[in-house]
């Protein structure tokens, strides 16, 4: 028994002499960045709320029974497309009149116009008297006076039967049905709540500290709990000079775009003002940051290319890039790609990788 154990620790001193090792991995493969330095101003991000800019209570401007709804809730709607049809059968009937009666007025009119004429003859010749020539003008003027109070009427039936149209007065969605199909709406009841989704505003309340710093025009970048890969550059509309009293906080308004309409009215954002003066201060890409149980970390690229974990205190964005308060300095080689899956200490082959500054 002896003998066997023996030979095998021979055997495994004389595998290890003869040069066998586990084998080691290769390099990881990564791209780095060096930290620069650049001018950065604070910014402030405070929560705010999307509103319509352009919101209506559609009414209808005569009185009808609804006889078709053409847009429903959910539906999105062209300026001038039909929002609720009204019925108009009466309005038609009564329009028929009113030109039936015009043809009679116009014709009377005619033979009154002749008649006047032949009088006015007979009246210079001394034949007809002034009382019965003013009878004839009278009978004139009474048929033109007619003639014009029909055309009047049918004026306003030819544009009550367009109002029974009820139609978008702007490019929007229908957000809510005011009307139902056969009910009796008068002039001035709504028919339908439509917002605009093209140009909306997103309402931010500005502490009392920053109110100073805010000026008109002001950039701000917007993003979108809802939308959390959705951002957007945004200008300040409005600045209300007025506090909530106990808030000691003042309305802005941020004017945004929202061409493709995926932003919704009522959804909560998150607003970026530029504030205070701008610094100099040492960045970095945004994608060396690695966020870890809520503390931030980058990898450096040391001298023998290995790497170490450095915890970093971030600042302001600047667009890519993040500002960094503290733990690098300007020059230090920080990890951009293939910074997922390091570990400190591990060696790897770096390629230098460059991101535009801002």
């Amino acid at each position: 028994m002896r003998l066997r154990h023996s030979f095998v620790f021979v055997g495994v001193t004389s595998l290890v002499l003869a040069g066998w090792s586990v084998a080691q991995p290769p390099p990881a493969r990564v791209a780095y960045t060096e930290a620069r330095e650049h001018s950065v101003q604070q910014t402030v991000e405070l929560p705010g709320t999307v509103e319509a800019r352009t919101s209506s209570l559609v009414a209808s401007e005569v009185d009808g029974l609804v006889q078709s709804l053409a847009a429903r809730e959910g539906q999105a709607v062209g300026k001038g497309q039909v929002l609720v049809r009204l019925r108009t059968a009466d309005l038609e009937l009564r329009l028929q009149a009113a030109e039936a009666g015009l043809r009679e007025a116009e014709a009377r009119l005619q033979q009154a116009d002749a008649d006047l004429e032949r009088n006015r003859g007979l009246f210079d010749e001394g034949i007809l008297s002034a009382s019965q020539y003013g009878a004839s003008r009278s009978e004139r003027d009474a048929w033109q006076g007619r003639a014009d109070q029909l055309s009047a009427e049918i004026a306003r039936l030819r544009l009550d039967l367009a109002r029974s149209s009820v139609k978008a007065p702007f490019r929007g969605v229908v957000v809510a049905e005011r009307c139902e199909l056969g009910e009796w709406i008068g002039r001035g009841d709504p028919v339908v709540e439509l917002v605009s989704l093209h140009d909306l505003e997103v309402r931010v309340e500005v502490p009392e500290r920053y109110f100073s710093q805010l000026t008109l025009g002001a950039e701000a970048t917007v993003r979108f709990e809802a939308l959390p890969a959705r951002e957007v550059q945004g200008k300040v509309s409005a600045i209300i000079p007025r506090a909530n009293i106990q808030a000691r906080t003042f309305p802005l308004k941020v004017r945004i775009q929202n061409h493709d309409g995926a932003i919704g009215v009522g959804m909560l954002a998150r607003v970026g003002f530029a504030a205070g003066d701008a610094h100099l201060a040492t960045v970095v890409p945004k994608d060396a940051l690695i966020i870890r149980s809520g503390d931030r970390m980058v990898y450096r690229l040391k001298d023998d290319d290995t790497v170490e974990a450095v915890s970093v205190e971030t600042g302001t964005g600047v667009g890519s890039w993040v500002e960094i308060r503290k733990g690098l300095s300007p020059g230090a080689r920080v990890v951009t790609r293939g910074n997922e899956r390091l570990r400190p200490g591990q060696a790897v082959a770096g390629e230098a990788g460059e991101y535009s500054l801002p």
